[in-house]
């Protein structure tokens, strides 16, 4: 026997599908305010007509952020969260408007997000409508720069998760279905070398290269990395010197590092801090931590593990399977477990290819 409140939900397919066409349609890329105001404003329309109340974090640069809450009548309190900017820059929605190609529903920010953002939506009316109010209050949070930086929603967001006692980020699903149980948290990091420059050709005894120097650094750096515990370290980027007669006495990598673990994290980076401590042939070294790039992990704690749990029982009542995935990227949901909540990510539609001009949603992974 079909679920209630799937049977209800997919009665308004096609209503979900008209409103994701509207807010696909609304521009929300390149760091545009109005475009991102634009669509909080339509979704507060909406989550207030379900007895929300609604209020905004204030941004002169980016979008404002919306935070809308509905008291219940039980004792959790359930944070949904989101963001409404997309990667793309200004223009794109109306060069590349949203089309179906089979099952496949294209368009700008599709994926990444206004698909999970409409469905943690209909979620809730749905549930509301069948008068399901055993929750102490839903908080549905929608952040302005996630896609940007500096962020500027990050205290926002921290200050709101710690008003809650479970989270769920409406970020896609993986391709394969998966919900996300784990993110790795991230550091970048900039290392500058400084060595002695020399004529190569006439003493280059007297040099002392700092492209040598951090190269022999960076074999060092990936020693780092560890597949069983899923530590990596990767130098993106070396540059060093001016002409090749001249022996470097300047060189420079940035390089990326992510743990599944706080305790894995701190680790690494002492690693790192440790490796450029001291000259290597008198060169020396200077690292410096990249501060807008830098994330927690969400980390795959015990009260996480019970909330798969209980996911993978309810998918099974609705006669499907879901399986939790631990992933590199990151998200805003790193943020809300920071503050202690325990969080599950991928709740939107299936989806994928997103950041291209295919990023598409799977029609029959909506309801």
């Amino acid at each position: 026997m079909t679920d209630p409140l799937v049977a209800a939900l997919t009665a308004k397919l096609d209503a979900y599908l008209a409103d994701l066409a509207t807010l696909v349609s609304i521009d929300s890329g390149g760091r545009s305010k109005g475009g991102v105001d634009a669509v909080n404003a339509w979704l507060a329309d909406r989550l207030k007509t379900l007895g929300f109340t609604v209020e905004y974090d204030r941004q002169a640069v980016v979008g404002d952020n919306l935070l809308a809450i509905r008291p219940g009548r039980g004792r959790k309190k359930i944070l949904l969260v989101g963001h409404s900017d997309i990667i793309y820059p200004l223009g794109t929605v109306a060069r590349r408007p949203i089309v179906m190609q089979g099952n496949k529903l294209l368009g700008p920010g599709t994926c990444d997000m206004k698909a999970g953002l409409l469905a943690g939506l209909y979620a809730i009316e749905a549930l509301l409508a069948a008068g399901f109010e055993d929750f102490g209050a839903i908080y549905y949070l929608c952040v302005s720069d996630e896609e940007t930086h500096p962020r500027y929603s990050l205290p926002f967001i921290q200050t709101v998760s710690r008003q809650v006692d479970v989270a769920f980020s409406l970020e896609a699903a993986r391709e394969n279905g998966d919900i996300v149980v784990a993110r790795k948290g991230l550091r970048w990091y900039t290392v500058n070398a400084t060595g002695r420059a020399a004529h190569a050709g006439v003493e280059p005894e007297k040099g002392r290269s700092a492209i040598v120097a951090l190269a022999r650094q960076v074999d060092a750096l990936t020693r780092l990395n560890n597949p069983q515990t899923g530590v990596t370290v990767n130098v993106g980027n070396f540059n060093g010197g001016a002409e090749p007669n001249v022996v470097a006495d300047q060189a420079t990598i940035r390089l990326d590092l992510r743990a599944f673990t706080q305790a894995e994290l701190a680790a690494a980076m002492a690693s790192i801090g440790a490796l450029f401590s001291q000259p290597l042939d008198d060169v020396h070294f200077e690292v410096i931590p990249e501060p807008t790039a830098a994330c927690p992990p969400m980390e795959h704690t015990p009260a996480v593990a019970e909330l798969e749990r209980l996911t993978q029982q309810l998918a099974e009542s609705l006669g499907f399977s879901v399986k939790g995935a631990m992933t590199g990227g990151v998200s805003d949901a790193s943020y809300v477990a920071a503050a202690g909540v325990p969080i599950l990510d991928g709740l939107g539609p299936v989806g994928g290819l997103d950041h291209s001009p295919d990023e598409y949603i799977e029609l029959d992974s909506i309801i």
